[in-house]
């Protein structure tokens, strides 16, 4: 107990050296002297592999600590991207936080602000672990497969051009893995999962990615099925996938053929589709226009 009453003091000491009280800013010198420190003595390793083991309000303080010290600003440079880019293990030890319950969302929060970071980002994205959260997602606590999803659609939607990258080089196994998500038994993992795909095939960046991923007929057929789901809200968002595989003026043979061998069927179907939907002009547009180009299909 004394031990814990000695950590939290200093912790806060370290805060208030950081953030500054409502009285007065943070001593530039005095912060510079305090960041260095915890670079060359490892503390900043040591508080996260100790988390466990700091009263709640200690983890407050670390997780705050933690993030202000990281979005500080030498002119262009930022000395703790630079530390924990060379350290990435400390990345990682946040990661497999998720795994720890009471220390997930404090992990979360951290991890967050480390990928506002693109070298961070990427560290993370291109790394083995990346594939940790496909599990961390679905696991049975609500609050923390939430937040996982919160830094996974973070990780894949905050720096384009990277994750287009990633996504062109990694293709196979990320799909692999998403479809998995795409047949799960949670709701709010199937449902979150739908609508971030839908927001990265329609992403300009990732063109290459829409490409392939509308050319594969298995990829049509799970749409076609997610769309008679029993949640109105699942149907709605693959909705949203489905109409890029109508609308591409490139579609491929074999896409062609399916929409072909469906088309009295699937007219019929978007005709009664969500009718309810009276005030969703968009929805409704986009609905005719997907009406339309089915009718309009020739066997070639």
């Amino acid at each position: 107990e004394q031990a814990s009453e000695e950590v939290s003091k200093s912790l806060q000491a370290m805060k208030e050296i950081l953030c500054g009280t409502t009285d007065k800013e943070p001593p530039t010198e005095i912060v510079a002297q305090l960041a260095q420190e915890l670079y060359n003595s490892g503390l900043l390793v040591t508080l996260i592999a100790n988390l466990q083991l700091i009263d709640f309000e200690g983890k407050k303080d670390v997780s705050q600590i933690f993030n202000n010290i990281l979005r500080r600003q030498i002119g262009t440079r930022s000395p703790t991207v630079e530390y924990i880019s060379a350290h990435p293990h400390i990345l990682f030890m946040l990661l497999k936080g998720y795994e720890s319950p009471n220390i997930a969302l404090r992990c979360g929060i951290m991890l967050r602000e480390c990928i506002r970071h693109e070298p961070l980002a990427k560290i993370i994205l291109f790394s083995e672990q990346f594939r940790d959260f496909f599990k961390y997602v679905e696991l049975s606590t609500f609050d923390i497969a939430s937040d996982a999803f919160a830094t996974f659609k973070d990780l894949l939607t905050r720096h384009k051009l990277l994750v287009a990258e990633f996504l062109e080089q990694n293709y196979d196994v990320v799909f692999e893995d998403y479809e998995k998500l795409l047949h799960s038994e949670n709701y709010v993992t199937k449902r979150q999962s739908l609508k971030l795909l839908g927001e990265l095939i329609l992403d300009r960046h990732n063109f290459a990615i829409m490409t392939k991923y509308i050319s594969k007929t298995e990829n049509l057929k799970l749409m076609m099925n997610l769309l008679r789901d029993k949640s109105p809200n699942i149907q709605f968002e693959a909705f949203h996938v489905f109409k890029v595989f109508v609308a591409s003026p490139n579609k491929t043979q074999p896409i062609v053929e399916i929409l072909l061998k469906n088309q009295p069927k699937l007219i019929e179907f978007l005709s009664n589709f969500q009718k309810e939907r009276t005030d969703d002009e968009q929805f409704t547009d986009e609905k005719n226009y997907l009406i339309k180009q089915i009718r309009d299909l020739k066997k070639p």
